[in-house]
């Protein structure tokens, strides 16, 4: 038991026994040290949502570009299997007479009405996973630009480092803007 309580007191700093903070100086270490934790902490469970939404949203993108590659490709491969049918009822109508004629002709008619549409589906879920391609870089790069905002972060309270702290807003700040075009591609 006094191990476990020791291992929490690592990561619950208590003050020393003994300490006496009206001595110290405005503007010491300690105080300053105080001051950036109290703000800090907050701020990092900010940047870490931003980080989380951005993780999810790249995700989705991400989804996306593997799941209309691949429904696009199941699409194509349905428009080629119409394709030889197609051929097929065509060359098969050539060869026959009367009604055999007319009626294997309009299946090859049919067929080239279905590889429109099928044409048209796989083209569309292209276009969808082009776009989706095009906001991912952005998602990705935002991601770096937060983690990095939390390294600054913990960084300023370790060197009790006010310019680290508000660099940590900087890059969390560029970060918002690469989500944003990510978002809404301005770029």
């Amino acid at each position: 038991m006094a191990l476990i309580d020791s291992v929490l007191n690592i990561f619950n700093k208590q003050p020393k026994e003994g300490t006496n903070y009206e001595a110290m100086k405005p503007g010491s270490r300690s105080e300053r040290e105080a001051k950036i934790k109290d703000k800090a902490g907050l701020v990092i469970n900010v940047f870490a949502l931003l980080l989380a939404l951005n993780a999810w949203y790249g995700g989705k993108l991400s989804s996306t570009v593997l799941n209309n590659t691949i429904s696009a490709n199941n699409q194509w491969s349905w428009y080629q299997a119409k394709n030889v049918r197609g051929v097929i009822y065509e060359t098969s109508a050539l060869q026959a007479r009367g009604e055999d004629r007319v009626r294997l002709q309009a299946e090859a008619d049919r067929m080239k009405e279905e590889k429109k549409e099928i044409a048209e589906k796989a083209k569309h879920l292209e276009a969808e996973r082009d776009e989706a391609k095009k906001r991912s870089p952005w998602i990705g790069y935002a991601s770096t630009a937060y983690q990095l905002a939390i390294v600054l972060l913990s960084a300023s309270i370790l060197a009790v480092s006010m310019p680290l702290f508000w660099g940590s807003f900087a890059v969390a700040g560029l970060g918002l803007v690469l989500s944003l075009n990510g978002l809404f591609l301005w770029v």
